[in-house]
């Protein structure tokens, strides 16, 4: 293999870090995800853009929009596109109970983090999460940084 060729990663775990920072999580769930062949391979590369991400209900079950995955450089004319929705795989006991919360008002469901599991399987962790206010954020950055400077004064 070349060594131009950019590394693929044998693990992943990419995390949405902003999606804290703008919801309370309600409460997480673990899902399966339904990709492409070369869907997987750029994730792999960590070639994920995720910033406006959200699910949505279908009738036939749960599935991400606006996910952006980029084209895998090394695809032809078998690559994927980049705004296709995908479908998440829970079971109908968990869908059911993510379909009432996300009723309520304010709610939304978003992807907190894509990793590969021990059997090598793809799953991303959802959300069912509620935004912050302005005032929200600005009192959970003091909690952060009061909590940074209590472990820095200790270590000193």
């Amino acid at each position: 293999m070349s060594k131009k060729k950019e590394e693929v990663q044998k693990t992943l775990s990419i995390h949405n870090r902003k999606a804290s920072h703008e919801y309370y999580f309600l409460e997480k769930y673990t899902a399966g995800i339904v990709l492409r062949g070369t869907e997987i391979k750029s994730l792999r590369q960590s070639k994920v853009s995720w910033q406006d991400a959200f699910g949505m209900f279908q009738d036939d079950g749960l599935w991400l929009k606006q996910m952006n995955i980029s084209q895998y450089t090394e695809g032809t004319y078998n690559n994927h596109d980049p705004e296709r929705p995908k479908k998440l795989l829970l079971k109908k006991k968990e869908l059911k109970k993510i379909r009432e919360k996300s009723q309520e008002n304010g709610v939304t469901i978003i992807p907190t983090h894509i990793f590969i599991n021990d059997k090598g399987l793809l799953k991303i962790e959802i959300a069912v999460a509620k935004g912050k206010k302005l005032f929200d954020k600005r009192d959970s950055e003091k909690e952060k940084d009061a909590k940074r400077e209590m472990e820095l004064g200790i270590r000193n």
